[in-house]
């Protein structure tokens, strides 16, 4: 069997680069702690939003968290790993700008949301007609979090 020339220096170098990345995570949405003015947490309301909820005033699901994933979730490997080759794979810095990048991503997914499109009741209570938002505070609560 052929003896690959230069894969110990490969190894050395793969090594060397996983240990400079670090480790870590990196958390996307609605964070602990995020609640609306009378105390409700918007992680609460993203979560009846997203599966829909029954209730006094009931409401079907308008999945705009699981769209996203579906979505911008395939190019996540390609997007990190530029991102490493660019910051001199310095992982922290490599996590919060995913982080950014994919608030960024829901956040866009929750102003581009229209089906199932609101009851008209709804409509003209809020007088509007656009899902998702009402006074934008779950659109603006959004955010990233990284953890060594």
């Amino acid at each position: 069997m052929p003896v690959l020339s230069g894969a110990e220096a490969v190894m050395k170098k793969l090594e060397s680069i996983m240990k400079g990345m670090g480790g870590g995570e990196v958390s996307v949405g609605f964070l602990e702690g995020a609640t609306y003015p009378d105390g409700t947490s918007v992680a609460a309301v993203a979560f009846w939003n997203e599966f829909g909820h029954g209730g006094k005033f009931p409401a079907p699901p308008r999945s705009f968290f699981r769209s996203m994933i579906a979505t911008e979730s395939p190019g996540w490997s390609v997007k990190m790993a530029k991102l490493a080759k660019a910051t001199n794979f310095d992982g922290p810095r490599v996590l919060a700008m995913m982080g950014d990048d994919i608030k960024g991503s829901l956040q866009q997914s929750i102003n581009d949301f229209v089906y199932p499109p609101l009851s008209p009741s709804t409509i003209a209570a809020k007088g509007f007609d656009k899902p998702l938002i009402d006074t934008s505070h779950m659109l603006n609560s959004v955010d990233y979090e990284v953890k060594p």
